[in-house]
């Protein structure tokens, strides 16, 4: 598979470690607050040209629209506090929704009274209290009260003559009735998001603890029975020792053989959990160089996991190291391909040629000793302003 990688991602981001977990969750709020800040701005626009079409005083179109500003930057704080909402913990908080709260209901008050509209004059203080952290299942309720609370002054403006009959002059009345509806719906989409992502996060730190059991179960089994027997093979060679001196050294053979097993054991044991299949290898590698910036394109094969890991998975890791700290470059490709009954890795990269080199070091020594133990090859290409580490090894292990 091709897969291309480039690194982007929005200011405030986690560290590279943790930044493709959270890049989703913060490009969604984003998208979120986005969503609602654009339906107050259309709506204080739309009221805006409706107070410039009344024959009142002009400046009502600039407190309709400078307060709308105003106000608008207000509802952005308390969306901050609406993300910010478990570090809270339940219910407001005053200190920080107390301002916002207080530029709604001035900027009501204002604006109703340049556009003559009751229904304008209680929305700000409506839209900026469904932004709350109410509690489940509270917040639908606010929602349907400030909706009909909205619909009653709309009619009462309508009553009063404020509003033409015609549907362009209802059409803001009508926006700002829906205006509730439509932000909760935004932040609803915000809240499922999170919830999926809490429990993603769950799962899988219930899968790493499964994993732990596991292998404390399998440690535990292991040592359990080999120190067992070696506990029966010491107390008869204690036994032996005065009786058959030669049957007592044969048992203490047996348990000496006994440990080396043991010892076998936790290491293949240590080895199965350390292990990381190829193409994850591979994989990472790319991820890793993509955070430092380069522009990395990856050719994995789709059966690379049955490529030779005890050799191909430390030469992955230090090749990667290498053009992190010498490469000096801006692209970066990656390939594990099987080809004629052998397994193919390739890492290029493009060097600075004006840029001061450093030496590669012995790490790639110790890459070519570790290849030749397993019968495969390695070629370094260094062209001036490009940098290619080729091996080769057997599909399988000639030892």
């Amino acid at each position: 598979m091709s897969s291309p990688s480039a690194v982007g991602g929005p200011l405030g981001d986690p560290p590279p470690g943790a930044r493709a977990l959270a890049r989703g969750i913060t490009a969604t709020w984003w998208y979120t607050v986005s969503a609602v800040v654009f339906i107050e701005v259309f709506l204080v626009f739309a009221w805006a040209l409706r107070a410039l079409a009344t024959p009142v005083d002009p400046v009502a179109m600039l407190v309709v629209g400078i307060g709308g500003i105003i106000w608008l930057l207000s509802t952005t704080v308390l969306l901050s506090a609406y993300r910010h909402r478990v570090e809270n913990g339940p219910g407001f908080p005053w200190a920080r929704i107390a301002v916002p709260l207080l530029v709604a209901v001035a900027y009501g008050v204002a604006a109703g009274l340049a556009a003559n509209s009751w229904l304008f004059g209680v929305m700000p203080l409506a839209q900026s209290v469904v932004l709350l952290n109410w509690q489940r299942g509270v917040r639908v309720r606010v929602v349907g009260l400030v909706t009909l609370v909205m619909v009653g002054f709309a009619f009462i403006d309508g009553a009063r003559g404020a509003m033409a009959g015609g549907f362009p002059d209802w059409l803001p009345s009508l926006y700002a009735i829906l205006i509730p509806a439509m932000s909760v719906s935004s932040l609803w989409w915000w809240d499922v998001l999170v919830t999926l992502d809490r429990a993603r996060a769950s799962e899988a730190r219930l899968a790493a603890t499964q994993e732990r059991l596991r292998v404390a179960t399998d440690v535990h089994d292991l040592q359990g029975h080999h120190l067992q027997v070696i506990a029966l093979q010491l107390e008869l060679a204690e036994r032996l020792m005065t009786r058959d001196p030669d049957a007592g050294l044969e048992q203490l053979r047996a348990a000496r053989g006994s440990v080396d097993e043991a010892r076998q054991g936790t290491r293949d044991l240590a080895t199965r959990f350390r292990s990381v299949p190829l193409g994850d290898e591979v994989a990472n590698a790319r991820d890793l160089l993509s955070a430092a910036g380069l522009q990395v394109e990856a050719d994995i094969a789709p059966d690379a996991d049955e490529a030779p890991g005890s050799a191909l998975g430390p030469v992955i890791r230090e090749t990667t190291t290498n053009v992190l700290r010498h490469g000096a470059g801006v692209r970066a490709r990656l390939a594990l391909r099987r080809e004629a009954g052998a397994w193919r890795y390739e890492v290029w990269n493009d060097v600075d040629p004006y840029a001061e080199r450093e030496a590669v070091g012995s790490g790639l020594d110790g890459v070519r000793r570790r290849i030749a133990d397993a019968g495969g090859t390695i070629e370094v290409q260094d062209e001036g302003e490009d940098f290619a580490v080729i091996v080769t090894v057997p599909a399988e292990d000639p030892r």
